[in-house]
């Protein structure tokens, strides 16, 4: 077995998530709609899964939508947002390090008229909360910013922005990616200030395809999809009760104490990895899983081969670039030979401190096998 290094990227389903989705397909498989028992059975089913998530989240189940993925829920916050506010304003505050998932529906915006405030981080990846009050202004309808940074591990101001928007008295919502914040990190959308908060199942152990979105209550927010009523009229679809049954289960799952397993871990890599020569740690993050550092001169995409030859499977960014230059890395203004060997390595709760001392010796292979060419 390969030793993962990337559960920033997605994680391994855990076996009580993979056994409630096996059963929900196989024994409760009813639709939720329907009136005979087994359809009942799968409605009170999809409502204690509702609830277990909400709870977790610190939030009511009401304010629970399920959606497909984290992409689904942050363009749906911010579309939701700018009808919403459609008659207070165009101008939009967002950070220049945020998801693909929140930048293109900015671009999108942006074509349409409105305007986009993008916040750059400083050296370490963080924003100041400064600048989100500079940023603010009378006709400013939403800021979007992530709870935790999917490829600096950094933890963004939520909670003073929201602070922000209120002592600025702007109409502006507040929608936060917390894809890589939940169960990660401490909070609750109300703690934050949240309009609206999204997560993902994949990145805490559930399968791909299944996620949610908190709606603040009392949000009056036009359905996403129109049809048979479903997610309280706002999301029309028979509901995926396997995954959401596994979602579920995952967080049930999530131990106590993962976060402090999580954390220690990764600082004991980073110890290791501080020591090493042609190494520069770029952000050890704030977050519990996520590292970030250059193997400084070298491109990183044959490091990730390398590394992935000798069994070590990390990455160089997001998933989402799929080898492209990461806009995260590039936004800190780092010296061209420490941007081009970025990688980043996230641990998950299956993560040993042997698996992370074995990636700090194979890196230290690979980087003698290049300075010897």
């Amino acid at each position: 077995m390969p030793i993962y290094l990337d559960s920033a990227a997605t994680t391994p389903v855990c076996p009580a998530a993979a056994q409630a989705a096996f059963d929900t397909m196989t024994q409760g498989f009813g639709n939720p709609s329907s009136g005979y028992p087994l359809g009942r059975a799968a409605a009170l089913r999809l409502e204690a899964d509702r609830a277990v998530v909400a709870r977790a989240l610190g939030c009511l189940p009401e304010e629970l939508f399920f959606t497909s993925c984290g992409t689904e829920g942050n363009n749906w916050a911010i579309r939701a947002a700018v009808e919403l506010n459609k008659r207070k304003g165009k101008h939009i505050v967002t950070t220049a390090i945020e998801h693909a998932a929140v930048l293109e529906p900015m671009r999108a915006l942006a074509a349409q008229g409105y305007e986009i405030t993008y916040l750059k981080p400083d050296r370490t990846g963080h924003i100041d909360p400064a600048q989100v009050a500079a940023a603010l202004r009378e006709d400013t309808i939403l800021v979007s910013m992530m709870l935790v940074n999917n490829e600096l591990g950094t933890i963004l101001p939520v909670k003073e922005t929201a602070q922000a928007i209120q002592a600025a008295r702007c109409p502006a919502l507040l929608h936060v990616d917390a894809v890589q914040g939940f169960l990660k990190v401490s909070f609750t959308p109300k703690e934050l200030g949240a309009d609206f908060l999204t997560i993902s199942g994949h990145k805490i152990m559930a399968p791909k395809g299944v996620g949610a979105l908190y709606i603040r209550k009392g949000l009056k927010v036009k359905p996403l999809l129109s049809g048979g009523g479903q997610e309280r009229g706002l999301r029309s679809g028979t509901e995926p009760t396997p995954q959401i049954a596994a979602l579920a289960a995952a967080v049930a799952a999530w131990g106590p104490g993962n976060q402090e397993k999580i954390r220690a871990v990764k600082d004991h890599t980073a110890g290791l990895l501080s020591g090493m020569e042609g190494v520069e740690l770029i952000s050890p993050g704030d977050a519990p899983h996520i590292l970030a550092l250059s193997l400084v001169g070298y491109p990183s995409q044959p490091v990730v081969r390398a590394l992935g030859d000798k069994g070590i499977c990390v990455s160089a960014g997001s998933a989402c670039h799929r080898g492209k230059p990461s806009h995260v890395f590039a936004a800190l203004g780092l010296p061209p030979k420490v941007l081009m060997g970025v990688l980043r390595v996230s641990f998950s709760p299956l993560t040993t401190m042997e698996e992370g001392e074995a990636f700090v010796r194979a890196l230290g292979e690979v980087r003698e096998t290049l300075v010897a060419r």
